[in-house]
């Protein structure tokens, strides 16, 4: 699996900085999530500003 990002991203980045197994990136000034990376351990869901993220 791996967390759902919604239209409401505004590409900040916070949920980068925080992924501990390096599966977000922002591209096209929105995260994007790599599902073969992800480990669904939802740091990004805290960070995320505008609640855009979720598991």
């Amino acid at each position: 699996m791996a967390v759902k990002i919604s239209d409401d991203c505004v590409g900040c980045g916070a949920c980068v900085a925080v992924c501990p197994v390096e599966a977000l990136s922002i591209e096209d000034d929105v995260a994007v999530c790599d599902g073969d990376t992800c480990v669904d351990c939802g740091a990004c869901v805290g960070e995320c500003p505008v609640e855009a993220i979720s598991l």
